[in-house]
């Protein structure tokens, strides 16, 4: 039988346990690229360019494609505007 390694251990032997300073980097750019993947499937689902979707935002084209890049720390209240009001869908939030 084959020895077999959870994806957590993988992540602790290379960026430490959660809590470091290694860790929580990765986590948080982790994070902020999901949450870009998930906001150019919608966007794109919606079928509006990134300057459509900054236009009714009031933001910048450029703003959009780094969130969609996972490069911006973005705040929920920035997300839920580029969701609900650009994207005209509900953003569901859980805490598991």
């Amino acid at each position: 039988m084959k020895n077999t390694t959870s994806f957590e251990d993988i992540l602790v032997d290379k960026y430490g346990n959660k809590g470091t300073e290694s860790r929580d980097k990765f986590d948080t750019e982790s994070l902020a690229f999901r949450l870009g993947i998930m906001l150019k499937e919608a966007r794109q689902e919606a079928q509006l360019t990134q300057e459509q979707l900054a236009e009714r935002t009031g933001t910048k084209k450029s703003y959009i494609s780094r969130i969609e890049r996972g490069l911006s720390d973005i705040q929920v209240s920035s997300y839920y505007k580029l969701i609900e009001i650009g994207l005209g869908k509900t953003l569901n939030i859980s805490i598991g």
